[in-house]
């Protein structure tokens, strides 16, 4: 049985979008379906390039500590990320990796989605594999729903921006819809939906 606390870590490099993907899925649990949320970010001071690394903590009860104590989840969108965070992952949790940029798995409740390739195929634009990543959280996790996630990118970016950002959203949802779930840890906060 997951508990009610379900912590998520989004790790990657300065520049792939980590940051505004945490953010969108905070608002998306938060404001659109009003569970709790803590979110908090860290990132070297490179920017571009650097470590970066935000975290999403939800639950249905008031947050006493606003930061992953072990997360649930956690994303690796390169490999220098899934070699520094994968220790901190809960025994019984789930490693998503970006299959492009990730090539050494280090665990077997992995799921490896090449996101940054998906989204230079789906949108021609590479800078989008945080929200296909984002896609691929929200399903497998299970603790956000589809409808929320897409719901949150609403008003945040250009119309453009926005058309490509739920184009790479849904590749992803998709992509993890493919994932045998059977034995996987989820949220389970949502009902399923067709995406």
């Amino acid at each position: 049985m997951i508990e009610d606390r379900y912590e998520i870590r989004l790790s990657g490099s300065g520049g792939q979008g980590i940051i505004m993907a945490a953010i969108v899925l905070a608002e998306a649990a938060g404001v659109y379906q009003g569970k709790y949320v803590c979110q908090t970010q860290s990132y070297g001071p490179e920017v571009r390039g650097g470590a970066s690394m935000a975290e999403v903590v939800i639950s249905r009860n008031p947050i006493d500590y606003p930061k992953a104590i072990q997360p649930d989840l956690i994303l690796a969108m390169n490999q220098v990320s899934c070699d520094i965070y994968f220790r901190d992952l809960k025994l019984e949790g789930l490693l998503i990796v970006d299959a492009t940029l990730v090539q050494q798995i280090p665990t077997q409740r992995a799921v490896a989605i090449p996101f940054t390739e998906m989204a230079k195929q789906e949108t021609g634009k590479e800078v989008a594999a945080n929200m296909v990543a984002m896609g691929a959280v929200g399903y497998l996790s299970g603790a956000v729903s589809p409808k929320a996630l897409e719901t949150a990118l609403t008003g945040r970016f250009s119309k453009e921006i926005e058309r490509i950002n739920r184009k790479a959203l849904r590749a992803g949802m998709r992509a993890a819809q493919k994932i045998d779930l059977k034995g996987l840890p989820r949220y389970a906060m949502v009902e399923e939906e067709e995406v």
